[in-house]
């Protein structure tokens, strides 16, 4: 079991940056894959970001080239930085985890979730 607890989020104008962190709870971090996930208002979950242990990434393609995920370890934590962010961004975003090692992009393949934060791209 591990639980997770998503930070970071907020209100950015557009063109701004923001880190999210997920810090995990539990021993064996280093071995869980790890996503970021997203849901606007009236839409399906989307992939936005994977990582798993041996630091393979994906992304989504509506991000791609603007976020990067990353993770340490000794910190329980991955993050997802977010660049150049436009209000089609706005969206709860959550993080979640599997025992699985391959990295996926698919909401089904993860058996944890975080309560997610809240981000807001606006003028």
């Amino acid at each position: 079991q591990v639980q997770l607890v998503e930070s970071g989020g907020g209100l950015v104008q557009p063109g701004g940056f923001l880190r999210l962190s997920c810090e995990a709870s539990g021993r064996t971090f280093s071995s869980y894959t790890m996503g970021w996930f997203r849901q606007a208002p009236g839409k399906e979950r989307e992939f936005v970001a994977c990582i798993n242990r041996g630091d393979d990434r994906t992304y989504g393609t509506s991000v791609k080239g603007r976020v990067t995920i990353s993770r340490d370890n000794a910190k329980n934590t991955v993050y997802l930085q977010m660049n150049n962010l436009n209000p089609e961004d706005t969206a709860v975003y959550y993080c979640g985890a599997t025992m699985r090692y391959y990295i996926s992009s698919r909401e089904r393949d993860y058996d944890y979730w975080g309560p997610g934060t809240q981000v807001t791209v606006s003028s």
